[in-house]
């Protein structure tokens, strides 16, 4: 593994390693030869753990979890959860429903809404003067402690297993996946992605979701990402 320059995959779910939710056959395939070579997995996801172990039975084809945008790790092969961030206030999420805020998806750590609802959700976070962020993802919102990203949490999953972040290539789609492309070794985004995020990335995919990270696994596996990832 010495003469490997990428050591591990870390993928975004919705729209990039999933369409429509689901993962297929060819992209579970994928991975498996992907690990085959010797290298780690790591699916990075906005969403909560329950909800992904539910649609993505699949979990343990990846070492690490990174959920709930950086707030959450798990572990598929001991079924370990690492709570990385402190939740907000009891009183955050009264002010939300005082507000009408809905619908709410409450996490761990996170709180998800509709996009529509950001006005509402800022207001109750200045009105209570709460060290939280709001991140739009494609139509949601998500609120967490400032600070949490997904790059953060991959940190902390690269520290598990012993991996330097310019060992890892990083792929996504949409306005969360920025700092995980930033944080990575050689950053990806799908053919699919927002323009914004085509604009930061490395290489940008010929195929779209799941045919994106095959296209991309297929890369590492041939010659490293050395034709399309010069070193930074």
């Amino acid at each position: 593994m010495e003469s490997m320059r990428f050591l591990a995959l870390a993928t975004d779910y919705d729209g990039t390693l999933a369409h429509d939710g689901e993962v297929s056959r060819l992209m579970v395939e994928a991975l498996r030869r992907l690990r085959a070579s010797g290298r780690k997995t790591i699916l990075v996801t906005g969403r909560e753990l329950p909800e992904l172990l539910w649609i993505f039975p699949e979990a343990e084809l990846f070492d690490l979890v990174v959920a709930e945008n950086g707030a959450l790790l798990y572990s598929p092969t001991d079924q370990h959860t690492e709570v990385l961030a402190e939740a907000p206030p009891a009183r955050f999420l009264m002010a939300l429903r005082e507000r009408g805020v809905f619908p709410l998806s409450i996490g761990r750590v996170t709180i998800a809404s509709n996009e529509s609802q950001g006005p509402a959700v800022l207001d109750a976070i200045h009105t209570l003067g709460l060290d939280l962020q709001v991140i739009y993802n494609k139509g949601s919102v998500m609120i967490l402690p400032s600070g949490v990203n997904k790059a953060t949490g991959l940190a902390v999953a690269l520290t598990h297993l012993g991996l330097a972040p310019e060992q890892v290539v990083g792929i996504g789609d949409a306005e969360n996946d920025h700092p995980l492309l930033r944080f990575c070794g050689c950053g990806v985004a799908v053919a699919n992605a927002l323009p914004a995020l085509k604009e930061r990335a490395d290489i940008v995919t010929h195929g779209e979701e799941d045919e994106g990270v095959i296209e991309l696994i297929d890369g590492i596996l041939a010659d490293d990402l050395a034709a399309v990832c010069p070193e930074r």
